[in-house]
């Protein structure tokens, strides 16, 4: 072997042990890039304790920066212990707050700690929302919301009840894994249009099944639905909140100075509890925030616990299942002077939860919530429709008078009256002048000539001969059989009906004083029996050709909203109950038609934008507003 290659040898030797030299210190690529994919890379960025279990970047750096990674996998405590001591000695600033709200919430859920879940609450809070302006996190940084969102799941951890399945809101001392917090609470808080609200169940954590759309207004706080309990010695007072009705509130524990507070061990805080109807946002240390609010929950679990629709087939008939349900105007809050009433009528075999889509969309706009308040008229769908228009007539006078006995809130007087199928029936019935066109059906004889009870006459007056009710300026029909249903013609439906359909005590005993002067020949009461809805409604009836004959007051505004199931020439078109024809009326302002859509179109979202628009357009012309509260919208000055 030469010289030469012995020495190729030897170079080539060296450079093999460099090598694995190079290789094993990890020098050969010390620092590269990987391209991620945009959904990929979001997700990484956007990973917290609350979506997968696993810390984020922002806290993993910090972690890193104080050598912390491994003492935290290993001993959670003692690494968030080390962490706070750098807050305490005054090393620390937003990112080791966030740090430490977002490890003490990881560890309360992994240990279910009361006590850590509310560390995390405080250290959460204090990032948020510390007292010198100029150390707040701007909004863009995600760890803002993040930092909302942990507050919120751990302070619900924090305070909930022994069932798990409620929170509990009070006074007391609340421990730390450093201290305590010693937390005040105003029981007035409590108290809500004359109700004392109870039973809070933390909605966040509740998914909602078969409504469309979920609203949640993101904001800080604890978003909750509460139950309502009415004083005993108000039980005969006119209240239009439903007895069942769950209120959206919000909790919300605030500290002073949260930032010098966080490094003592007694702390003091201040629990608070607001509901929506009086409050969206609130102040804290001269900024405004907006609350937490889950409005589409409260509704939700309002249904679900009410289970409305096992209801609504004996609110059609009556007596014969034993429950008979008391015809009256209902709620999901108190009156409020100067907001409009949206008073919405169901149909038939139906009942107020068939309206929750479109007041869900509704309310959640806040240029149709802050200007209107949205009531429902519930009653036993299968009595005859004159005598359910009675009881809706009277319902909304019996409000009116009780309100607003001087007629000093113009809003109240400006009522929109929505009505769908048979409620669009009844709707027709606040806006028109009858005369004695109902009576001529019944009788040819002067009402006051024919012999019978002053108890029933009155009734008898008051459910045929009607006036516009002046309070109810606008009426929208949605799929309404002005001309009559098919499926309610149907002999064999209206026979099923006639069987199973029972009707009221006060209503039976006027039928017996009519059955007793009953005189075909002479005309005097030509009625053999008090027709159900599904006879008045059948085409041809004389009770249903004469409403259609009569037409809206003059003044009164009214819309048409109308379901076809195809796209056909209109005049062939159903919605599967009412044809085209029978719901189309002239003399309205405007005539929408929902195509594609069923009977059952309140969910719909073009029937929703229709009445939406409406509302819209109501509101320009009403004599009274909200100062400042609708952004956009003409208002004109309430009346002195």
């Amino acid at each position: 072997m030469t010289g030469g290659q012995n020495a190729i040898r030897a170079g080539g030797a060296l450079c093999a042990a460099l090598f694995v030299v190079v290789a094993a210190d990890g020098c050969s690529a010390p620092v590269s890039v990987k391209q991620l994919s945009p959904q990929n890379e979001y997700v990484r960025l956007s990973s917290n304790a609350l979506t997968d279990g696993e810390v984020s970047d922002a806290t993993q750096i910090v972690l890193r920066r104080y050598n912390l990674v491994e003492a935290f996998e290993q001993d959670p405590p003692v690494a968030i212990t080390t962490l706070r001591n750098v807050v305490v000695i005054g090393r620390g600033g937003n990112d080791e707050l966030f740090a430490l709200a977002e490890l003490s919430a990881l560890y309360a859920q992994r240990t279910a700690s009361r006590a850590d879940a509310m560390a995390a609450a405080l250290y959460a809070f204090a990032f948020l929302f510390p007292e010198q302006a100029d150390e707040r996190p701007e909004a863009i940084d995600p760890r803002y919301r993040w930092a909302c969102d942990i507050y919120a799941a751990a302070l619900t951890q924090a305070l909930r009840s022994e069932d798990g399945k409620t929170v509990t809101l009070a006074a007391g001392v609340h421990p730390l894994p450093f201290g305590s917090i010693a937390v005040t609470f105003d029981p007035e808080d409590l108290q809500w249009g004359g109700r004392t609200l109870t039973d809070f169940l933390p909605v966040a954590q509740y998914e909602v099944i078969g409504m469309r759309n979920r609203y949640r207004h993101p904001g800080i706080g604890v978003p909750l639905a509460a139950k309502t309990e009415e004083p005993e010695e108000d039980d005969e007072k006119f209240d239009l909140v439903g007895k069942r009705v769950r209120v959206p509130v919000t909790a919300l524990l605030q500290f002073d100075d949260p930032r010098k507070q966080i490094v003592t061990t007694a702390l003091q805080g201040h629990l608070d509890l607001f509901a929506d109807t009086e409050h969206e946002a609130i102040d804290i240390d001269g900024q405004l925030v907006p609350l937490e609010i889950d409005r589409t929950a409260a509704v939700a679990v309002t249904l679900s616990e009410t289970a409305f629709w096992n209801q609504e087939l004996s609110s059609f008939l009556g007596d014969v299942v034993g429950v008979r349900k008391t015809a009256h105007l209902s709620a999901a809050e108190p009156y409020r002077p100067d907001r409009i009433p949206v008073v919405f009528v169901h149909g038939t075999n139906s009942s107020p939860g068939r309206w929750a889509d479109m007041v869900n969309d509704l309310e959640n706009d806040p240029l149709i919530r802050n200007q209107y308040q949205f009531w429902y008229f519930s009653y036993d769908s299968g009595n005859p429709i004159a005598y359910s228009a009675m009881l809706l007539r009277r319902a909304l006078k019996e409000a009116v008078a009780q309100y607003d006995p001087h007629g000093r809130d113009p809003c109240l007087h400006d009522m929109v009256v929505i009505g769908h199928s048979q409620g669009g029936l009844l709707t027709k019935m606040t806006a028109i002048d009858s005369g004695d066109a109902f009576w001529q059906d019944v009788s040819h004889m002067p009402l006051d000539e024919v012999r019978i009870s002053d108890k029933s006459r009155a009734l008898i007056q008051e459910a045929l001969f009607l006036k516009p009710l002046p309070f109810v300026t606008r009426v929208v029909f949605i799929a309404t059989p002005h001309g009559g249903s098919y499926l309610a013609g149907s002999e064999l439906v209206r026979r099923l009906a006639e069987k199973l359909i029972s009707m009221p005590r006060d209503l039976t005993a006027v039928g017996t004083d009519l059955v007793a002067v009953r005189d075909p020949a002479k005309r005097m009461i030509t009625l053999e029996r008090f027709p159900t809805s599904i006879d008045n409604m059948s085409v041809g009836n004389p009770f249903i050709k004469t409403l259609s004959g009569i037409p809206v007051a003059p003044g009164v505004h009214a819309h048409s909203i109308i379901p076809v199931e195809g796209d056909g020439p209109l005049m062939d078109e159903v919605d599967g109950v009412v044809a085209y024809k029978s719901a189309h009326i002239e003399g309205v302002e405007s005539e929408r038609v929902i195509q594609h859509s069923s009977h059952s179109t309140q969910s719909n979202p073009d029937t929703v934008d229709e009445v939406r628009r409406i509302l819209l357009l109501h509101a320009e012309l009403a004599p009274c507003c909200v100062p400042g509260a609708n952004a956009g919208v003409p208002c004109r000055p309430s009346a002195p």
